[in-house]
């Protein structure tokens, strides 16, 4: 038997905040369980042994936040550089400043535009979005047809393998536009990349003796050794849990594939997006333009890129976005009534919730959790 009082099954953002406060807080013993090689979830990097340069093995990881105490929390585990995020996107051949901001508008309507045009410009080519029934209505509702057709259609049907007028609305919440010349990607008080990378930041994490680590080591395996009276905080997939007793929900996978080319600098910023449909892959990262304070590394006349391309989720793959359709919505929701049938499991984080959340919010979320269902209890 496994014979601990709180066992976690998970090593990602949420999984290790909590596991961090069961061990710091409450100073008891916890078990953190995780089926692959590696503690960080999605956020891991490593360094690659040919180039020298650290990557993301997931896709690019930008920590961002407004939330001081979130903030307060993470910085006792890394130090961060003020690098701010910049990407570009690529349609038609020609670059463009993303978030949407007065650059990208004046490349696209080839003429200056001030702020006051712009908010006019917008205004006269937006739709009601009251009545959009489909994600495409959305978009232009929210932003007007051009930019929709230059900025968004090609990419959301990659994304998804679907055309943008068979998904629903909620997918786009909102699409940023901004009337100023800011070309930083996020508006976030507190920005940047642990200094030491985030392998480094999540080993700090989970430093604490009473924290016990179980890599290549899947839950449905050591799930018959857990006895019924330990608290399991649970961040894989709620489905999955229960075996997909009534189906699974619907996710996104991604593809990496990794190129080193012999040049110094590939496109000259960290992400580039690519909003063709003729072009298999969403994004291109160029991960030494992470740390430019690394001088001997990103000076060399080498470097690593990473194409990202979407595809259909199975269960073989990762999962990455949740798929948030009215039915997946449903089925959601009758996983949730099971799991209120099993009062020892806390379900979390991305995959437990079947939502997506930039880093901070699964921070702010776990140790919410851990206040009031763990220490409270």
């Amino acid at each position: 038997m496994l014979n601990y009082k709180y066992i976690v099954v998970g090593a990602g953002i949420y999984g290790s905040v909590i596991a961090n406060r069961i061990a710091s807080v409450l100073n008891e013993d916890v078990l953190l369980i995780e089926k692959r090689d590696h503690i960080g979830g999605n956020c891991y990097s490593r360094i690659d042994e040919e180039t020298g340069i650290e990557y993301h093995c997931y896709g690019s990881h930008i920590f961002h936040t407004s939330d001081e105490s979130v903030w307060k929390f993470i910085s006792q585990f890394a130090d961060f550089t003020n690098y701010r995020h910049k990407v570009l996107a690529i349609s038609g051949g020609k670059a463009y400043f993303m978030p949407i901001n007065l650059k990208t508008l004046s490349d696209v309507y080839q003429r200056a535009i001030t702020p006051a045009e712009a908010s006019d410009l917008l205004a006269g080519e937006r739709k009601d979005a009251g009545s959009a029934g489909n994600l495409e209505e959305k978009a232009i509702a929210l932003v007007g047809k051009t930019l929709y057709e230059k900025f968004i259609r090609g990419y959301t049907a990659k994304q998804w393998e679907k055309s943008p007028r068979d998904l629903p609305p909620d997918i786009i919440s909102r699409l940023p536009v901004r009337t100023t010349y800011s070309i930083d990607y996020f508006d976030d008080l507190y920005q940047g990349v642990p200094r030491d990378g985030y392998f480094r930041m999540f080993e700090k994490l989970l430093s604490n003796p009473r924290i016990h680590v179980m890599l290549d080591t899947g839950f449905q395996s050591v799930r018959g050794s857990i006895s019924p009276e330990t608290k399991i905080v649970y961040t894989g997939k709620i489905d999955e849990y229960f075996d997909y007793v009534y189906g699974n929900l619907e996710w996104r996978s991604l593809q990496f594939e990794y190129e080193i080319h012999q040049v110094r600098d590939y496109q000259g910023t960290t992400v580039v997006n690519y909003t063709d449909a003729d072009i298999p892959y969403t994004r291109i990262h160029e991960f030494k333009h992470f740390h430019p304070e690394r001088r001997t590394v990103f000076e060399s006349n080498r470097t690593l890129i990473c194409k990202e391309y979407p595809k259909t989720w199975n269960k073989d793959r990762e999962a990455y976005y949740p798929v948030n359709t009215k039915a997946n919505q449903e089925l959601l929701e009758r996983y949730r009534m099971l799991a209120r049938q099993s009062p020892n499991t806390i379900f979390g984080g991305r995959l437990g919730c079947y939502r997506y959340w930039d880093m901070d919010k699964a921070i702010l979320a776990a140790l919410n959790c851990f206040e009031t269902q763990i220490r409270e209890h």
